[in-house]
């Protein structure tokens, strides 16, 4: 495994790799990605193997275009308005398969549909123009721990299972992207990001409806009960601290006290890190892995975790932290 600036050389040799038939970490928008050439079964049987990950769950291609998913996928014309708004963007649509689909079924977990996303990092589009092929790419860490937001973590949570990390940068938007299967009448969330609820209603006239899917039989990444877990165990909502947590703070710590008398305010910086202190959901959302990465390394027994508004972006932040936190 090594770590390499994404530049045009490197970004050659990362698609060298692919195209052989080997894993990469790859930058995106949202985490970093664990990329594979979507047409090779045996190079996406590695992610999963890399990765730990159960073969019921299904990955996400990645395009650089609409012309490109239109080559596996078929698109009608609302599954081509909502690529014609938010992509190249953090959102994954959910399709049907055309007839002679060339991807691995591995990608698909057997369900006739695949995700299907145009990722907007440049680094991203420059890898996919260069392969010419769909690459299979779910988050770049051990499967149900934290999302990598950066290369380190890439290289902290897999090692030498990947071949190379392509470096560029910390993540932007720091969640996984929005799934929406838009094949009916009414869009459906399996899966909450950046692209809200009210993000869509305002793009298209329709609210969308809610459905995280059945965690035994997912139909899209993200919907298995336990996920984006930390080592420590987390206690959300809390409105106060004890004397073995770290904090994961939001907004103000004005009126967060101690469980042992006394305040928040007043403890060690170590035990505390705050998504936001003005209440940003998009600042939070951009923090929340690599902040809670940071209070796992810090040893302490358990995360206490501030209430965080379950409206907007916060629905997706919500979502994360109520799967990380299953037993």
């Amino acid at each position: 495994m090594s770590i390499k600036t994404a530049n045009p050389s490197h970004i050659k040799d990362a698609a060298e790799i692919i195209i052989s038939g080997g894993l990469v970490a790859m930058p995106t928008e949202t985490v970093y990605g664990l990329a594979a050439n979507a047409l090779d079964g045996k190079a996406v049987a590695k992610i999963f193997a890399a990765k730990g990950r159960p073969q019921i769950n299904p990955l996400i291609i990645h395009v650089y275009n609409t012309a490109q998913a239109e080559r596996y996928v078929e698109m009608d014309e609302r599954s081509r308005r909502f690529a014609d708004h938010f992509w190249p963007g953090p959102l994954t649509l959910i399709l049907d398969k055309k007839a002679d689909c060339p991807i691995s079924d591995l990608v698909s977990a057997g369900l006739p549909t695949i995700g299907v996303r145009c990722p907007a990092h440049l680094v991203a589009q420059d890898l996919l123009m260069v392969c010419d092929v769909p690459l299979a790419a779910p988050s770049a860490n051990a499967s149900g721990t934290l999302s990598p937001t950066a290369p380190m973590h890439v290289a902290q949570s897999l090692g030498d299972k990947v071949d190379l990390i392509l470096a560029g940068g910390a993540s932007e938007v720091g969640l996984e992207s929005t799934i929406i299967d838009a094949r009916g009448d009414v869009p459906i969330i399996l899966r909450p990001g950046s692209i809200t609820p009210d993000d869509i209603e305002a793009a298209f006239g329709v609210k969308p409806e809610i459905g995280f899917g059945n965690p035994d039989a997912p139909t899209s990444p993200g919907q298995l009960l336990k996920h984006y877990a930390p080592n420590a165990d987390l206690r959300l909502n809390a409105v106060d601290l004890a004397d073995d947590e770290a904090l994961l703070a939001f907004g103000s710590l004005k009126f967060m006290g101690l469980k042992s008398g006394g305040f928040v305010k007043d403890l060690p910086a170590e035990r505390i890190l705050n998504l936001s202190e003005s209440g940003d959901l998009y600042e939070a959302a951009s923090k929340l892995f690599a902040h809670l990465r940071q209070l796992d390394e810090g040893g302490f027994k358990r995360i206490a975790v501030m209430n965080i508004p379950d409206s907007g972006l916060g629905i997706a932040i919500n979502d994360r932290l109520t799967r990380a936190a299953r037993k």
